[in-house]
């Protein structure tokens, strides 16, 4: 019998995919969400006008990064494959039906958000130059005492987003720029090597002020083209959204007697890639939640801040893209030559014409590209916190060029593996983090109450460290000075 590496590789994929999505965190993400929401009385719901009222005043931050620039970046990386190429992997693989559990994931997920992010603030220090650095190694390590699993969440991070997440961002600009201009896959990867490098050596600032710009702009026009979609097939509304929810829990399949398989399919790709894409709980998010120089000046600002990412992500982008797939017709889901953007790319030009493919090749560009130079952003503080000081300037170095590597072997690599090397990481990611927030739980449910307790009584909410017992001693000074000490 012949070895084989690849078939080996494969194995192993698929046999840690299978335990830590099949066994173990499905069930914790919900769970955790599920947690969240009833320990907050459903923040995402009681404060859903908030969060809004928030982001027209998340926009100054004092030579810093701003609330603004922090929920922009996060976007960047959720705002990407996952949304175009993801939801069609997501459908093709868990049929329709798996879109309703990605709306569940999205829901409970707001209030998992909310809680890492608020942890990544509370935990976050001085970089001294007037921004911050933070996320779950933070407090990992400064909250809970457990630096081995700051490091290994760490490495875990590194590896998921610096290496697999920006080789599919890559993987997906190169087959969209395929389809639609016949472009080889090793000369887009060139062109994006070549976009990518200033951005990521100008640093963090440069990268928070690149999404800014971009983000919006590019999820205005994907959106505008969706509503588009829609009215054009106004009429056929109701009928999608019943072959949603009947395909959700297998009505369709119930009389043939694969009602159980087919819920179960939809279930653990709808999680899965709604997870890819809104990265709820993943632990990646709160790393540029603790960048910013909030406004109102308490770390539960950018937790309201960051759940409107996730709300944004999948409930307004994905849900966008699944209505292109689901109106263009079943039949597209029943080949085998397209399951990923391509899938997206036909279906959008069987609603519109040709020059559809063109259009979500130019969109997958500019959203996986973001999500690139974000992801990135991920992977250098926490390169940072392995190194500390002193060895950080070359070790980040080493890891920008490493990504440049990465994001050239991704658009010339096959898709099936690097999907499922994704899925492993940030599996393992999620696994780590959702177990950190959930044992800091009641910091961040205690921040929360301080925070409604302040708008209740009609204040400005404003963080002082000494309210705290746990906090008081465990927060950087310079990064939230306590009363008598502010300037």
């Amino acid at each position: 019998m012949e070895f084989s590496i690849s078939e080996l590789f494969k194995d192993l994929m698929a046999a840690g995919n299978g335990l830590i999505w099949g066994s173990l965190l499905i069930y914790l993400l919900i769970g955790a969400g599920l947690y969240f929401t009833v320990m907050t009385r459903g923040i995402q719901f009681r404060y859903f006008g908030h969060m809004f009222k928030l982001l027209r005043h998340s926009r100054s931050a004092d030579g810093g990064i701003s609330s603004f620039q922090a929920l922009s970046t996060s976007l960047a990386a959720r705002v990407g494959t996952g949304n175009l190429a993801g939801v069609a992997v997501a459908i093709y693989f868990g049929g329709p039906g798996a879109i309703f559990w990605m709306w569940m994931t999205a829901l409970v997920g707001m209030a998992t958000s909310f809680v890492e992010s608020t942890l990544a603030q509370a935990y976050k220090t001085d970089h001294g130059d007037g921004t911050f650095r933070g996320g779950p190694a933070r407090y990992i390590s400064q909250g809970l005492g457990l630096r081995w699993l700051a490091v290994l969440f760490s490495i875990c991070l590194i590896i998921a987003f610096g290496l697999a997440f920006n080789s599919v961002q890559s993987n997906s600009i190169a087959l969209a720029m395929e389809e639609a201009f016949s472009l080889p896959p090793w000369v887009v990867g060139l062109v994006l090597v070549v976009a990518v490098a200033p951005i990521i050596f100008g640093g963090l600032k440069s990268i928070a002020r690149v999404a800014e710009l971009v983000v919006p702009v590019m999820a205005v026009i994907y959106l505008l083209l969706a509503v588009v979609v829609v009215l054009l097939n106004i009429t056929e509304l109701p009928a999608a959204i019943m072959t949603i929810l009947k395909s959700a829990f297998g009505l369709d399949q119930a009389a043939g007697g694969a009602a159980g398989y087919a819920i179960s399919q939809a279930i653990m790709n709808g999680i899965k890639r709604g997870l890819f894409s809104n990265e709820a709980g993943m632990g990646s998010a709160p790393n540029a939640a603790a960048t910013a120089s909030t406004q109102p000046n308490h770390p539960a600002a950018q937790g309201f801040i960051q759940m409107l990412g996730v709300f944004f992500d999948t409930l307004v982008i994905c849900t966008a893209t699944a209505a292109i797939i689901i109106m263009a017709g079943p039949e597209l889901l029943t080949g085998d030559e397209a399951n990923g953007i391509q899938l997206t790319q036909i279906a959008l030009s069987h609603q519109v014409g040709d020059w559809a493919s063109m259009f979500v090749a130019v969109a997958i560009l500019l959203f996986a590209f973001t999500s690139v130079i974000a992801n990135y952003s991920y992977g250098e503080t926490n390169v940072e916190y392995l190194a500390g000081a002193k060895y950080a300037p070359g070790a980040i170095l080493i890891y920008r060029l490493a990504v440049l590597a990465m994001v050239m072997i991704g658009a010339v690599a096959n898709l099936g593996p690097i999907w499922s090397f994704a899925d492993l990481s940030m599996g393992m990611m999620a696994l780590i983090n959702l177990v950190a927030i959930l044992l800091l739980s009641p910091v961040a449910i205690a921040l929360f109450r301080d925070y409604e307790r302040q708008l209740k009584d009609g204040l400005e909410p404003n963080f002082d460290p000494r309210r705290f017992s746990r906090l008081n001693h465990q927060v950087d000074p310079k990064a939230w000075p306590r009363g008598a000490d502010k300037a």
